[in-house]
């Protein structure tokens, strides 16, 4: 399958995230990835259709302590992009994900997740439990097609779909929920991976894989990871924002599923927490990982 690149120029604008990119080929497509600080691991998994541009406020905190490690998947950020919807498989996310912690020797890792990052990043600890140290849930799921999905992710699904133009930054502005601090240059920033509707594909792929019947690719997946997390024995914090019309739900799933699990509540915060409020999820982060979390 052939792919398209977003042009470098695309992100020269971009002032609020001066992280050197780093390109390393995995199964025949070249990803995106930030790679800052030393010490213990943290693998920041984004969702859609965002970037690792989501995780710039919790840079500077964890990178002073961690080698905090956020690779961009196919078809967003300055990844590798397919221009046709079709070409995007939960099989074809799963296996980059997988080579790229192999090829980057990742170990003992803190998996930070959210959105899609946490459908491919927990389906991922499931098949390699033992590459985990802990994990941090935020604002995601792992549906397995027998039970209804909320009315917000049927909208939002629709949308992708059949919007013309499909507005990336303004999609993801709707998700925040502190508006005010939600520039124009952030807008932008997000808007940058997707200079035609060509390098949208992706962005419109991932809905429309979120399983909705039990015959979906991503199920086997999502039942294995729930199968590891129901006897997990290791740090885990659920973090979900008060203010996410759609994974909402999931909330209690997790808290109840994994029988470590912490629950951190991330008041005043939309789907995007990372966006409402990244440096304080990073001071969580950094106090789990220190075994010194209060709740």
């Amino acid at each position: 399958m052939p792919t398209i690149q977003t042009p470098d120029t695309r992100f020269e604008f971009i002032q609020d995230f001066p992280y050197q990119p780093k390109y390393i080929e995995v199964n025949g497509f070249r990803i995106h990835y930030i790679d800052e600080g030393e010490g213990e691991v943290i693998l920041a998994l984004h969702g859609e259709p965002t970037w690792s541009y989501l995780y710039r406020k919790f840079i500077p905190t964890l990178k002073e302590k961690y080698r905090f490690v956020s690779m961009d998947f196919v078809g967003f950020g300055r990844s590798d992009k397919l221009s046709k919807v079709k070409d995007y498989t939960v099989k074809m996310h799963f296996e980059v994900l997988e080579g790229f912690i192999r090829q980057m020797s990742l170990s003992d890792i803190t998996l930070v997740c959210q959105d899609w990052g946490g459908l491919l990043g927990l389906s991922m600890l499931g098949a390699h439990p033992d590459w985990f140290k802990r994990v941090v849930i935020m604002n995601t799921a792992l549906p397995t097609g027998d039970q209804p999905m909320p009315k917000a992710f049927h909208v939002w699904k629709r949308y992708a779909r059949w919007h013309p133009t499909l507005p990336i930054g303004g999609i993801v502005k709707w998700g925040s929920y502190r508006k005010d601090q939600f520039t124009d240059e952030i807008k932008k920033a997000y808007d940058a991976p997707f200079p035609s509707s060509q390098h949208k594909a992706g962005a419109r792929a991932f809905p429309k894989l979120v399983p909705m019947t039990p015959d979906y690719e991503a199920v086997s997946y999502h039942k294995r990871a729930i199968a590891e997390l129901g006897q997990w024995d290791k740090p885990c914090v659920v973090m979900f924002s008060d203010k996410d019309p759609i994974m909402k739900p999931a909330r209690q799933f997790f808290l109840d599923l994994v029988p470590t699990a912490v629950n951190v509540r991330i008041r005043d915060a939309g789907h995007f927490l990372q966006e409402d409020a990244g440096e304080e999820i990073a001071g969580y982060i950094d106090e789990f990982m220190q075994g010194s979390l209060s709740v």
